[in-house]
C-alpha cells in the first residue's frame, strides 16, 4: 500500500515506523528538514520537504496514486485542508488527526464527506477514555475502541449476601442492557449459560451499557461503590475530555489550571468539576487540598517532563495511583522506575487507531478475558453471511460463545435473543481462544 504522511512529529514519525515496518511504501512530508533527516536515518521511507497543503507538494508525494493519506501535523486546519486536497487529487482514503472538539465533531457528518475526509481521529479523546477506564476500574477489559465508552466489560467477584448468590442465571432479573458473559468457579472458567449457578467467590464477566451497569453490578457485588476523588493537572484537550469522561456521581474531580483566563473558560464548560487556579505540585497547595488522599492524580499538560516530575512527586507524597500523559516515546521505559503507575501516549493511541482503520480484516481479537475462558472478538458481519436477518436465538454459535454487543452505525447496544443482525453490523463476541476461523464461517463467508 502506498501511504503519504503529512507531519514528521511524534504521531507522524511513529506512524511511519509502524507502517513501513509492516511493508507499506511510505512518504513523509514536513517543512522541518531536521525531523525528516531523523526519520530517514532510521527508517526505510521516502521524505519530502514542503508544505503538505500545497497541491504541487502533494502531487510530487504521489497523492494521485496513493492508497492512504494520513494528515498528522499539529495544526487541525492544515490537516483538514491537506487531506481534502489529497482526496481531490486521487487519494483513495484519508485519515485526519485533529485536536479540537469542534473539529472532532465533524466525524461522520456530511461536511466531512464533502471535504473528502474518510476518518477523523482525536488521540487526546481516546487517551482520555483510556485513562477514565483505568481510574474507574484498573482491571476493566479494554473495549473502548469498539464501543466508544458506551459499553463496560468488567470482571466481578460474587460477594457474600449478594442477591445473585446461590441462584441460576435464569432466575436473576438483569437490566435489559446487561449480560453475564463468563463464569469462573472452582478454578474452572466457561461461557455462562442460563442454568449456571452462581456461588459466593465466583468471578463473572459482566457486560452492560454505562446507564445500567451500576444497577446490574449490585446484583452480584454488594460492595458499595466508593466515591472516587481525582486530581487532574493541566488545561490540555486531554484534560477536558477526561473531565467529561468522569462526569458521574461517583467521581469528585478537581482540575488544576495555571492560567486565569483558561480557568474561567473551563469553569463554564465543566460545571461538574472544581476548577482551581493553582499548581498542585506546590507543597502548600498539595497540603491544603489534601491531595495525598486522592484516589488518582493525573498529569495531562503538554510538557512531558512536567507531567513525569509531578506524578513522581505525588507518588512520593502518598497518592495511591499516579498517571502521566507522555508524548515522547523515549520516556516510556523510564516511568516505572520513578513510581508512575500508568502512562498514556496520545501518539501511540493515534497509531493504534490508524492501524485499526487500515486493517480490513473482518475478525479482530480485542482482549483476553481470563485464562481458560478465551477472548473478546470484534467481527464485521458480511452481507453474504447466512446469519444476516436471523434472530440471535437461531444462530448456531455453540455453547462456548456469546454475542454481547452490536454496533450499528453510531449506535451500540446489548442484544436480546430476538435481535437480528444486519449487513455491516459490528458485533462483539466472547468466545474460546483461536476462534477466528469459526467466526469467519459464521459471519463473513457465503
Amino acid at each position: 500500500m502506498k501511504v503519504i504522511i503529512a507531519g514528521a512529529g511524534e504521531v507522524g514519525g511513529y506512524a511511519a515506523e509502524v507502517l513501513s515496518g509492516a511493508g507499506h511504501s511510505v512518504t513523509v512530508i514536513d517543512l522541518a528538514e531536521d525531523r525528516l533527516r531523523a526519520i530517514s536515518d532510521r527508517l526505510d521511507v521516502r521524505t519530502l520537504s514542503g508544505h503538505c497543503a500545497h497541491v504541487a507538494v502533494l502531487e510530487e508525494a504521489g497523492a494521485p496514486r496513493c492508497d492512504l493519506m494520513i494528515a498528522a501535523t499539529s495544526v487541525d486546519e492544515i490537516n483538514l485542508l491537506s487531506a481534502s486536497l489529497a482526496k481531490a487529487l486521487g487519494a483513495k482514503k484519508t485519515i485526519v488527526r485533529v485536536h479540537h472538539t469542534a473539529n472532532f465533531k465533524l466525524r461522520g457528518t456530511p461536511l466531512a464527506a464533502h471535504l473528502g475526509i474518510d476518518e477523523l481521529i482525536c488521540p487526546e479523546h481516546q487517551a482520555a477514555l483510556d485513562i477514565a477506564r483505568t481510574v474507574r476500574n484498573p482491571g476493566a477489559i479494554a473495549i473502548e475502541e469498539f464501543a466508544g465508552g458506551q459499553i463496560v466489560l468488567e470482571r466481578l467477584t460474587v460477594s457474600s449476601g449478594a442477591p445473585a448468590a446461590g441462584k441460576k442465571l435464569c432466575e436473576i432479573v438483569l437490566p435489559a442492557n446487561a449480560r453475564v458473559a463468563t463464569l469462573e468457579h472452582g478454578g474452572e472458567a466457561a461461557i455462562a449459560g442460563a442454568e449456571s449457578t452462581l456461588a459466593e467467590g465466583d468471578v463473572i464477566t459482566l457486560v452492560g451499557d454505562t446507564k445500567t451497569f451500576d444497577t446490574a453490578r449490585k446484583l452480584f457485588n454488594k460492595g458499595k461503590l466508593k466515591r472516587k476523588h481525582v486530581a487532574v493537572m493541566g488545561d490540555s484537550s486531554t484534560a477536558v475530555w477526561l473531565c467529561r469522561a468522569l462526569k458521574s456521581r461517583i467521581f469528585s474531580v478537581r482540575l488544576f489550571v495555571r492560567d486565569h483566563a483558561r480557568a474561567e473558560e473551563l469553569s463554564d464548560k465543566l460545571e461538574h468539576v472544581t476548577i482551581l487556579e493553582a499548581e498542585p505540585t506546590d507543597p502548600t497547595t498539595f497540603a491544603e487540598e489534601h491531595l495525598e488522599n486522592v484516589d488518582a492524580f493525573v498529569a495531562t499538560t503538554n510538557d512531558d517532563e512536567r507531567n513525569i516530575l509531578a506524578c513522581a512527586q505525588a507518588k512520593a507524597l502518598g497518592v495511591a495511583m499516579v498517571i502521566a500523559v507522555v508524548q515522547r516515546a523515549t520516556y516510556m521505559h523510564l516511568l516505572p522506575h520513578v513510581g508512575i503507575d500508568r502512562a498514556f501516549s496520545p501518539r501511540a493511541v493515534a497509531v493504534r487507531a490508524i492501524s485499526k482503520l487500515i486493517d480490513d480484516s473482518p475478525v479482530r481479537t480485542l482482549a483476553t478475558i481470563a485464562d481458560g475462558v478465551g477472548s473478546v472478538y470484534e467481527v464485521t458481519v458480511s452481507k453474504h453471511s447466512a446469519n444476516v436477518k436471523k434472530e440471535l436465538r437461531n444462530i448456531a454459535l455453540g455453547g462456548h460463545s456469546m454475542i454481547v454487543a452490536i454496533r450499528r452505525d453510531a449506535k451500540v447496544f446489548i442484544p436480546g435473543a430476538d435481535s437480528t443482525l444486519e449487513p455491516a453490523d459490528t458485533i462483539l463476541v466472547v468466545g474460546p481462544s483461536e476462534f477466528e476461523q469459526g467466526l469467519r464461517k459464521l459471519f463473513v463467508a457465503k
